[in-house]
């Protein structure tokens, strides 16, 4: 079950690529679904407890080619935004600890990584693709998705990013 829905994804991801998509999109849905996951250090984190922040809520996966690229440009993204105002939540989509664990050490990302084991929050978000991300303002609503790989810190999506920031 696991090899086919890295297959999936992967091909997913594969038409994504070919379609050029690669700007933040607007959230046209309704609802922010519920997001309650632990992270490598058996914290739990729920998006709820963020609602003062701008969140990215990204779901990823170790096997995934532009995951591994983007995530220097979201080490940089998160620096530049800094932390009282911006987070990433990484969401690994359905894998085991162990490979997470050796992604993390060799790819060293700077923000927090949850774990979703059993693949649940992938339906409730309605990932169809690795990377699928979605920014959230300071209410809790989503306001823009990407799917597929990025240079997060490109200027034009820092100030789309940055323009939900309340200015203090």
């Amino acid at each position: 079950m696991k090899t086919l829905l890295k297959i999936v994804v992967l091909l997913l991801l594969s038409a994504t690529a070919i379609a050029g998509i690669g700007s933040l999109k607007p959230y046209t849905g309704d609802l922010t679904p519920t997001l309650e996951l632990t992270d490598l250090d058996g914290k739990v984190h729920n998006l709820a407890d963020y609602r003062d922040r701008v969140v990215m809520v990204q779901f990823w996966a170790t096997y995934c080619a532009p995951c591994r690229t983007e995530m220097p440009s979201m080490n940089r993204l998160q620096a530049q935004l800094g932390e009282e105002n911006f987070k990433i939540l990484a969401v690994d989509m359905a894998e085991t600890e162990a490979e997470v664990r050796a992604f993390v050490e060799e790819v060293k990302p700077e923000f927090t990584i949850l774990m979703d084991e059993s693949g649940a929050s992938i339906g409730a978000w309605q990932v169809f693709a690795a990377p699928s991300s979605f920014i959230i303002d300071t209410e809790g609503k989503i306001r823009y998705t990407l799917f597929g790989g990025v240079e997060w810190d490109d200027p034009e999506l820092v100030k789309q990013i940055s323009e939900l920031i309340p200015k203090k």
